[in-house]
């Protein structure tokens, strides 16, 4: 009986158990709900990849569009252009010469600048024309400008981009075998008068915007096409379709009366994809693609995947009922508590009671956490204790140190027959001591320190026998923040002793104190001494600084390092004659 009872609670049994009944309850519906969803969600990502990569080709043709506007552009505004398309017919022929040879060159360069124009030219009425590459005049003369319907159309629109649907190029090369171009037009206009003066082509790349919407793939059969306004192909691989209307009506009518970026029609029953993109030059790049192409392969998976889980859905489905109440909800439970104790918080204790390897572990767990605590008790403790040692040992080295500079101060004034200055310091350094030693603890308030250092300058006035201004500008909110006991105080020593008395006179020290979010500034300036640039790199560097540092520096380095962390800061700024500033960075961390 016993050894059953340990069968029977053992997890593996557990899952066993789980396993039996997944045989008993069909999941034919969950299996047919979970494609219908996968369906929906595979065709929604195949579809947006497909308006993605149609944006990004309708992008690239629209890259050549504005390389096309900008050459035209440059060439409109260009001055000596306008020179020759106005004075070349009433100018000598010896100066026709310089023009035509300056203009070809200028149009030529601009063409070489950029790798979507093939061919530019400017082209007048009287069978007078300008281009580069193999422009060539004669066919210019045999052309009757004024009867194509796009130079019409360009006078038409006054100087303004008229776009052509793709075609050979009419004016250069030899023969009929020429390059596929696709033109923008516009008239060249005088600036003074704004009479109309010239024609102005710019041939873009055509093989290149064939090439770019040939290149892109949209299934099997799937292909681009870029069409104007009226829904007119202007760009397409089958040549024989440019300048004419978009064959299928039911593709016309949602290209031109529809402004979605996807549609779906029927062609002679075969239902079609198509998705839209709009050009800078207000032409549209239209993708069309027999549905199935794109989602046909989907439909065959989804099916296996159909007929697959009429066998196994049950067993899924029960196996994730069943673990989920039985086996599962105390592992989960489990996680949570760890990822609790993950965040930092320890006192939690698990709540799982079952007798199964699962409530060992669960056992087990508050255990660790018990014993956890009690080692971040001792741990917390003993660096408390290291803590305060570590200070109290950098306090001892500074006191000695003071005392024995003031009563070196008070011992040559007695023997210099000063008897009442030696009274005034030694009542001083009885204030002072007072101050420094009348609370407990390490820390005090950044005014307390203010009021040590106070008494402290007198101390020092009468040992140098200067003057010494001690300026104090304080934000108010900051007197009652707590810092360890003489941090400041070796600063204004220092002020003095390697500030002023070097260049035996008095000086002014101003102490800064304000706060900038978690942060305290506390600055340290005087108009001493400075320190030389060698010595003052040294003693801002991480590698050997601290050999730099004397007594004073040294303990406030380790005051901050023990209080505030690595995130505090201690930094030296010197000019020599000019003076120095200590500035003092205190973060706090919570």
């Amino acid at each position: 009986m016993l050894r059953f009872e340990r069968i029977r609670n053992r997890y593996a049994s557990k899952v066993i158990i789980a396993f039996l009944f997944i045989i008993l309850i069909p999941t034919t519906l969950s299996g047919f709900s979970f494609y219908l969803e996968s369906t929906a969600l595979v065709k929604k990502n195949v579809r947006a990849s497909t308006v993605q990569l149609t944006k990004q080709t309708a992008d690239a043709l629209s890259t050549m569009i504005n390389a096309g506007s900008d050459t035209s552009d440059l060439i409109y505004s260009d001055l000596q252009v306008q020179h020759t398309a106005m004075h070349y017919a009433t100018s000598p022929l010896n100066e026709q010469v310089e023009m035509s040879k300056s203009t070809n060159t200028l149009l030529r360069n601009i063409a070489y600048s950029s790798s979507f124009v093939k061919i530019v030219y400017i082209l007048k009425d009287s069978g007078v024309g300008w281009g580069s590459g193999t422009f060539s005049t004669s066919k210019l003369k045999k052309a009757e400008l004024a009867e194509l319907d796009w130079v019409k159309k360009s006078k038409l629109e006054d100087g303004k981009l008229v776009w052509q649907p793709l075609r050979r190029d009419l004016f250069s090369g030899g023969g009929e075998n020429t390059e596929l171009v696709l033109p923008v037009s516009r008239v060249l206009k005088d600036f003074d008068t704004l009479k109309q003066i010239g024609l102005l082509v710019v041939n873009m790349n055509g093989r290149s915007a064939v090439n770019t919407i040939g290149q892109v793939k949209l299934g099997e059969t799937g292909r681009y096409t870029v069409v104007d306004s009226e829904g007119v192909v202007m760009i397409d691989t089958d040549l024989t379709r440019i300048g004419k209307p978009v064959a299928e009506r039911d593709l016309h009518e949602l290209i031109v009366g529809n402004d979605a970026v996807e549609f779906e029609y029927d062609n002679n029953g075969v239902p079609y994809y198509g998705v839209k993109q709009m050009l800078s030059n207000g032409w549209m790049l239209v993708g069309t693609v027999p549905t199935v192409e794109i989602t046909g392969a989907l439909d065959k998976l989804h099916t296996r995947i159909l007929i697959t889980s009429a066998c196994f859905a049950l067993m899924a489905v029960l196996i994730g009922l069943l673990i989920a109440k039985k086996v599962t909800k105390p592992i989960k439970q489990l996680t949570l508590e760890m990822r609790r104790v993950q965040q930092g918080d320890l006192t939690v204790r698990t709540e799982v009671k079952t007798s199964d390897e699962i409530g060992l572990m669960s056992k087990h767990f508050n255990k660790m956490l018990d014993e956890i605590e009690q080692l971040m008790e001792r741990v917390e403790t003993q660096q408390k204790e290291k803590l305060e040692a570590e200070v109290r040992a950098v306090t001892y080295r500074i006191h000695p140190h003071f005392l024995y500079n003031t009563l070196s101060t008070l011992r040559w004034l007695i023997r210099s027959g000063e008897r009442e200055r030696a009274d005034q310091g030694l009542a001083a350094l009885t204030r002072l001591l007072q101050a420094n030693m009348g609370k407990d603890g390490q820390m005090i308030t950044i005014e307390e320190e203010l009021e040590i250092i106070q008494k402290y300058l007198v101390i020092l006035e009468m040992r140098y026998e200067h003057k010494y201004e001690l300026n104090i500008q304080i934000e108010p909110e900051q007197n009652g923040i707590r810092i360890p006991r003489m941090l400041l105080q070796p600063l204004i020593e220092n002020a003095v002793f390697h500030g002023f008395v070097p260049l035996n006179r008095g000086g002014n020290i101003t102490v800064e104190v304000y706060g900038r979010y978690r942060e305290v500034h506390i600055v340290v300036k005087d108009n001493g001494a400075g320190i030389e640039g060698e010595q003052l790199k040294l003693m801002n560097s991480r590698q050997g600084g601290m050999e730099q540092l004397g007594i004073g520096l040294r303990h406030i380095h380790d005051s901050l390092r023990l209080y505030y962390g690595p995130a505090s800061s201690l930094s030296i700024m010197s000019e020599p004659d000019v003076g120095s500033t200590i500035h003092i960075i205190l973060r706090f961390q919570n």
